[in-house]
Parts: structure tokens; sequence; C-alpha cells
């Protein structure tokens, strides 16, 4: 898969007043804000790219393709989504939900036809993990405060 930098082919009007181009990352992002919005998905992108992505955010800089990959024909799209499902939600039943989003997101808003939508499952996020770690943290602190 390409990454979201090049543009999708320029289509001529069908009325002959001109062309439009749709870049690649226009692409990826509704691909992204789909997948965003279905119940189970906790997070784009694998371990590196969320790492990457929690740094973004702390400036201020939201990446809505984080974990989208789109390649770009003249008339069809083809999408790879990696991602993170929050327990105990149903891995294929989550994909599924993706997969239909993105479909529609897609063929609806860019008007070309989606040929694949491939979703990687890289993890699940447990709550009970966050959880235990702001316990550990919270005990931590308890202990320094203690010993100064």
């Amino acid at each position: 898969m390409q990454s979201a930098s090049a543009a999708v082919p320029a289509k001529a009007g069908k009325d002959g007043r001109g062309a439009t181009t749709i870049a690649d990352g226009v692409v990826a992002k509704i691909a992204g804000i789909a997948t965003k919005d279905i119940a189970g998905v906790y997070a784009l992108g694998g371990g590196g790219a969320r790492v990457l992505g929690s740094l973004r955010e702390a400036v201020g800089q939201k990446d809505l393709t984080q974990g989208v990959s789109v390649e770009v024909g003249q008339t069809q799209v083809a999408v790879d989504i990696t991602l993170v499902v929050e327990y105990p939600h149903p891995l294929q039943k989550v994909a599924d939900d993706v997969r239909d989003a993105v479909f529609t997101a897609v063929e609806d808003l860019v008007g070309m036809e989606v040929t694949e939508v491939n979703v990687t499952v890289t993890d699940i996020h447990v709550a009970s993990d966050d959880d235990e770690s702001d316990d550990e943290k919270r005990a931590a602190s308890t202990r320094e405060a203690r010993v100064s």
C-alpha cells in the first residue's frame, strides 16, 4: 500500500467544466474518521504509530490517518487499517463494522469504488491495565511523599 501523500488521479467533470483531484491523504483521513466512530475501536495504528500519535497529540496535532494506508487507482480504492480493539468487544464484529463504515464513507464522500478494506487487529485494550498502572503511580507518589 502507498502512503497517503500521492493524489487521486484527476477526474474530468461530467459537464466539461473542469477536473477534480482528491489527495490520497483525504481518502485516508475519511477512512480514519469512519473507523474511530466504531464501538470497540480503542486506537488506530500499531505500537510505534500510537507512540508517535501520543507525542503529536501532546503538542496539539492529531493524526486522523494514523494506522490507515490507502492505495488509489483511477476509479478504485483499497484500504488497510491497523487497530487496537477494546476488551471484551468481539474482534470479528469490530473488524466487520470497521469494514462496512469505511466502504460506506469512502464510496459516499469520495465517489470511488472500494475494492477491499483489510483490517489488522494488533492488540486489545483492557481497561483494568490502565487502572492498575494508575494505582501503581499513586502508590509510588505516596511512597515518595513519605520519604521526603
